[in-house]
Formats: C-alpha cells, sequence, structure tokens
C-alpha cells in the first residue's frame, strides 16, 4: 500500500489520531511495537493561527516516528489553509483532515464530523488544503451524520476528485458517538466503488488479529486503523501482526515485560513533557497496562494519583513482584 510516495507495506496498521492520547511518548511506544503510521493528536487551525503555545507543540514529531502524519481541525478555508501551510513547515509525511471528530463543541461549530452537513463546504476546503501544500494530503471522517445521511460513497468520491491521497472511514456516524458496534458494509462500498483509486482505510471496533484479518479479507480495505484498542494495550498491533503472518496468538506480555513498558513510557512522557505534567498526562495510561489484575484497586489509586516519580517505579516494581 502506498499513500503518495509513502510505501507502507502490505495490510498496514495504522495508531488513530486521539486527543490527548497521541502524543509523542505514546506514539513512540507504538511505534515500538509495530504500528506502520502514527498520527498526532487533534491540531486547531484557530491555534496555529494564533501561535498558541500547546497547539505549537503538537506539531513537534521526532524522526523514529515516520512515516507520521499530523491531523488539523477547523471550520473556516483560510484558516485551514494556512494551517496547513504551517504544519507543512513541520515536516511530517502527510497532513491528515479531520471531518470525523463527534465531540459536541467541535462538531456543533461545523468542524470535524460537522463538516458533513456542508459537504460543499468540506469539498471546497479540501481542494484548498490539497492546492496550498506539496505534502500528500489525506481525510478521515465518518459515513454520515445520522442514520438518514449516509453518504459516504458520494463524499469519498467528490474529495478524491478534489486531489486526497487517501481516505480513513469510521465506520460510524456522527450521530452515534462511539456506540453500537461500527458497520464496516459502506466502507466495503467505498473500497469497492469502481471510480475509486486512493487508499481506503478502515477505523472501528478492530482490537484483534481475527477482527482486522476479516475487514482486509471481507471488505478489502488497504490498511486498518486502532484506536481505542491501543488503550493499555499498545502492543495491540504486535498482537494482531502476529496473527495476520501466523494465523495463531501472539504469547500474550508477561506482567514483568509491562511494568518495564510502563517505566519506559512514563521516562519518555517525562523526557517531553518535564515534571509535573509528564507524569500527570502518564497517569491515564499508567493502571490501564494492568488491567484484570486481581486485589488492584488500592496499587491502582497509587498509580493514578501520586506526582512522584520515585514513588511511581516503587508502585511498579512492586506490581512486577507481586504479580510475578
Amino acid at each position: 500500500m502506498q499513500i503518495g510516495s509513502i510505501d507502507l507495506g502490505d495490510k498496514p496498521i495504522f495508531l488513530a489520531p486521539m486527543e490527548d492520547v497521541t502524543d509523542p511518548s505514546f506514539r513512540q511506544i507504538c511505534k515500538h511495537y509495530g504500528a506502520d503510521m502514527v498520527y498526532t493528536e487533534f491540531v486547531s487551525s484557530d491555534g496555529l493561527i494564533r501561535d498558541a503555545g500547546k497547539t505549537l507543540k503538537k506539531l513537534e514529531i521526532e524522526d523514529c516516528e515516520r512515516p507520521i502524519g499530523i491531523q488539523i481541525y477547523g471550520h473556516l478555508i483560510d484558516a485551514m489553509t494556512q494551517a496547513a501551510q504551517r504544519v507543512e513547515e513541520a515536516r511530517p509525511d502527510l497532513i491528515d483532515v479531520n471531518y470525523g471528530c463527534p465531540v459536541r463543541k467541535i462538531a456543533t461549530r461545523g468542524a470535524g464530523a460537522g463538516m458533513l452537513c456542508n459537504v460543499p463546504l468540506m469539498v471546497e476546503m479540501t481542494r484548498a488544503i490539497v492546492q496550498a501544500v506539496k505534502l500528500p494530503v489525506t481525510v478521515k471522517t465518518r459515513l454520515g451524520w445520522d442514520e438518514d445521511s449516509k453518504n459516504i460513497v458520494d463524499v469519498a468520491e467528490r474529495l478524491q476528485d478534489v486531489g486526497i491521497a487517501a481516505i480513513t472511514i469510521h465506520g460510524r456516524t456522527r450521530a452515534q458517538l462511539y456506540k453500537g458496534d461500527a458497520d464496516w458494509t459502506l466502507i466495503g462500498e467505498v473500497k469497492n466503488n469502481p471510480r475509486m483509486q486512493i487508499p481506503v482505510i478502515g477505523n472501528g471496533d478492530v482490537d484483534t488479529g481475527e477482527k482486522a484479518r476479516e475487514m482486509f479479507d471481507r471488505y478489502g480495505v488497504d490498511a486498518v486503523m486502532i484506536g481505542r484498542a491501543t488503550s493499555g494495550r499498545p502492543w495491540v498491533f504486535a498482537e494482531i501482526k502476529h496473527f495476520l503472518q501466523t494465523g495463531e496468538q501472539m504469547t500474550p506480555l508477561t506482567i514483568a515485560q509491562k511494568v518495564d513498558l510502563a517505566k519506559m513510557h512514563l521516562a519518555k512522557s517525562i523526557e517531553y513533557k518535564g515534571i509535573p505534567v509528564g507524569i500527570f498526562e502518564m497517569r491515564r495510561h499508567l493502571s490501564n497496562y494492568f488491567k484484570g489484575l486481581q486485589d488492584f484497586k488500592q496499587t491502582r489509586m497509587k498509580l493514578v494519583t501520586s506526582l512522584d516519580v520515585n514513588e511511581l517505579i516503587d508502585t511498579l516494581d512492586e506490581i512486577a513482584i507481586k504479580y510475578i
């Protein structure tokens, strides 16, 4: 599979862009476990134009993360084209446009999935962005705004016609948010539409190798994107790839391996964000690495409340000893 000149190999698995999740430390962990393409958190076009510090920070990427896409969102064409040009200066491998975020404060302003209510504007915005930059431009969107407006087959054609290099489709409408099961049938219709010549990436509910193989085989998608399934389980990329290659389940990580991973993740988070921010933003991941352990409540509270590095390391060491 290729996006522009980016060679991603056969049946690649992508890390979805997720706000407050896909920061540099998490992206690098996922890359370590086999993610073929990673994306930054959502980047606000308004924030870029205002030179907002927190927004500009999201543009910082490392060569070890490549190939990497920076995702932007907004509702104004001029702001989005300017933002795309600013992003291009950060030298990602591609620019992704967010037409899929269902969060109320974004969608009701006409950004993210809100663009599905104004497809002509979406198309013109995409055309302007493609013409404003030299990097490949891709789009991530949903099936439609609601059950009565599942227009993704037409939308995908129109976006392809104005020059996007690939499209990622989440198998839900905006109205569904993340409820119910993702519907991949329309994703398959887009992929199997004779008019479509660009890669189609499927997203939604894939959390095992079996599901990934089904999406590749049944619907013919070029790649699968993983989002929520990475929470507390960034090694899901290795699990999926192992199954796709062998047809067998990968040997589960041991508690000791998860402890080592948690320590590495914590160190990277502190390296990029310092103390206490690096600890505060990492704590949401720490306890998730150890889901399912018995009698874990007290230990979990330590992981999600402490701002002391040494205390966190000691707690992780205790987990390795207690659950060996």
